[in-house]
């Protein structure tokens, strides 16, 4: 599938001239910091420093005051209090995170994780049902419970209190608990809203710091669970995310809990961990335990204190998580069967597919796949209790949330984000569900949202590339939505004669253009290896890359990583 290429060519250049004098920094750093919306010294100070105290005041997070009063009322009068958390990552390291913290000032203190099978997404009657056997006074909801109205009234009717802690979307009415904490919510002042369920668990515990006058050293050594929630949930790395993100990363490389480095030693080399670290190795085991077994074990392996007990859940995580790789590549294998079915029927704006037979667990990776084969809108659905639930997943630029509000008469239960979403439905009503989501979305996406986007942040040449850049590049770091990993753009390079294929269909190649032709750089292409063709008969290429140091045998280079390449077009 071809790619448009899209340039982010700043028409700010008063702003970027004005930046470059006050940090005396080459334009190309002015330009990318502009981009991300960095405008003075000071805002640039922030960015390349990050430091605690920039964290914000989480009594300014609306309800924040009365959590924190109601929690310490049932510490005064010895209530059993339930942490509540949903079984994926940021549900997991929430509950991790507040369940660590606060068993050292609760007496009677559990936690419970939802059985993704059982009870579902979200705050379930079957766990308020528990606590209540149980005697459990207060819930404390992470990563859920926005939406969760008619389940707080039925914890009213029995007297248990809940305190809501998450980052969703609010639906028209707020849930009647003791207190609820979402940036999100319209009449919330709290300057970010861009906090993950973990996040706005870290600002709970920081604020009971505050107000009890406790070492707030003790709440911030949980940033890196938080930095785990923010990497895996996808949400901006930018204001607080970024630098809770910063201290986080550097705890887990410089003193990682035991559940963390036990998953690490079993699939990491010895390099740096960084926010791919996280998305690409950690969160997928930690998710897997929710999406295969149950999301209590990701939690058990989060909270342990003893390296040994933390080896033997990291193995069971990691057998976990091979089964779920099984179950994700058997799932999409038949669903592009499906869909290669669907397609002979006439092109769709939107793709909905459906298997009783699928695996509960896997269906929002699988519809995260087929958006890389036929990028459009994608929902996954199979069965599960009587009923017809999946996932959405949707392309850059395009609401599926907003689609998939649209189509609320016929759901029984959803929630999510702008880009993904969980969804419920009765099975008599699954085909015209099918139907109405394709008209929503045929009404509403535009012909360029349907066209994969290749985003490129500044064009340049080969000899403005160093390795100061290479260095303050670096410093730019940790990446993520609104602060991408920077994308560069040449145009008429060639190849040396040096360039290969390896391994499955890659390219290695020793580029150069013919303005400097001295000036040489490798570069690795994964998945590109039929462009050697074009090298080899000395056609000029165009190039998207990002810049990387490689070290080799203690030699340090700079490194071409190229997201996708073109024949020049003379332009």
């Amino acid at each position: 599938m071809e790619k448009q290429w899209k340039i982010h060519n700043s028409s700010n250049t008063e702003a970027i001239e004005k930046l470059q004098q006050q940090l005396n920094v080459d334009a190309i750093i002015a330009k990318l910091l502009v981009q991300r919306q960095i405008f003075s010294y000071e805002e640039a100070k922030d960015f390349f420093r990050p430091d605690l105290k920039q964290l914000h005041d989480p009594f300014l997070m609306k309800g924040m005051d009365i959590a924190i009063e109601r929690i310490n009322t049932a510490i005064e009068k010895n209530e059993k209090v339930l942490i509540y958390g949903d079984y994926d990552v940021d549900g997991t390291t929430a509950v991790s995170v507040v369940y660590s913290f606060l068993k050292d000032h609760i007496a009677k203190i559990d936690y419970y994780i939802p059985d993704r099978y059982k009870e579902g997404y979200g705050i379930s009657f079957t766990a308020i049902d528990f606590a209540e056997k149980n005697n459990f006074s207060l819930i404390i909801a992470l990563d859920c419970g926005i939406k969760a109205n008619e389940k707080i009234d039925y914890a009213n009717e029995k007297n248990i209190d809940f305190i809501i802690c998450d980052h969703h979307l609010p639906g028209d009415e707020i849930p009647a608990a003791i207190a609820v904490l979402d940036p999100k919510q319209n009449d919330c002042n709290y300057p970010y809203k861009e906090l993950s369920g973990c996040g706005i668990g870290l600002k709970l515990i920081e604020a009971f710091s505050k107000k009890n006058d406790f070492d707030l050293e003790k709440c911030y050594a949980y940033l890196d669970l938080v930095a785990v929630s923010i990497a895996a949930d996808i949400v901006p790395l930018n204001g607080e995310n970024r630098v809770m993100a910063h201290f986080g990363l550097e705890k887990i490389n410089k003193e990682p809990r035991p559940g963390i480095k036990a998953l690490l030693n079993l699939n990491q080399s010895k390099q740096a961990v960084t926010i791919t670290t996280l998305v690409f190795v950690l969160a997928p085991r930690i998710n897997a335990a929710g999406r295969i077994e149950h999301g209590s074990k990701a939690v058990e392996l989060l909270i342990c204190e003893d390296e040994i007990h933390a080896e033997e859940f990291a193995k069971a995580i990691n057998e976990t998580n091979t089964q779920r790789k099984d179950l994700d590549l058997g799932t999409t294998t038949e669903a592009l069967l499906q869909i290669e079915g669907i397609e002979l029927n006439g092109k769709k704006k939107s793709t909905v597919l459906f298997s009783p037979t699928w695996h509960k667990g896997v269906v929002g990776i699988v519809a995260s796949r087929l958006i890389e084969k036929y990028y459009r809108p994608t929902i996954i659905l199979t069965e599960s209790d009587g009923k017809v639930s999946g996932s959405a997943r949707s392309v850059k630029e395009y609401d599926v949330y907003s689609a998939i509000e649209k189509c609320s008469d016929l759901l029984e239960q959803f929630g999510g984000h702008k880009f993904a979403a969980g969804l419920t439905m009765k099975k008599e009503n699954l085909e015209a569900f099918i139907d109405k989501f394709e008209k929503v979305v045929s009404e509403s996406i535009t012909e360029d949202q349907l066209i994969p986007k290749v985003d490129i942040d500044i064009e340049l040449e080969f000899h403005e590339i160093s390795d100061k850049l290479v260095r303050i590049l670096k410093q730019f770091a940790p990446h993520g939505p609104h602060n991408m990993t920077p994308s560069f753009h040449c145009k008429n390079v060639f190849e040396t004669g040096w360039g290969k294929v390896f391994g499955n269909n890659h390219l290695k190649l020793e580029l150069f253009q013919t303005s400097n032709p001295n000036i040489r750089f490798q570069a690795i292409a994964y998945d590109k290896g039929d462009y050697i063709n074009f090298f080899q008969r000395k056609i000029p290429m165009d190039i998207v890359f990002k810049v990387q140091e490689n070290e080799y045998k203690g030699v340090t280079t700079i490194q071409f990583m190229i997201e996708d390449l073109k024949v020049n077009q003379g332009k």
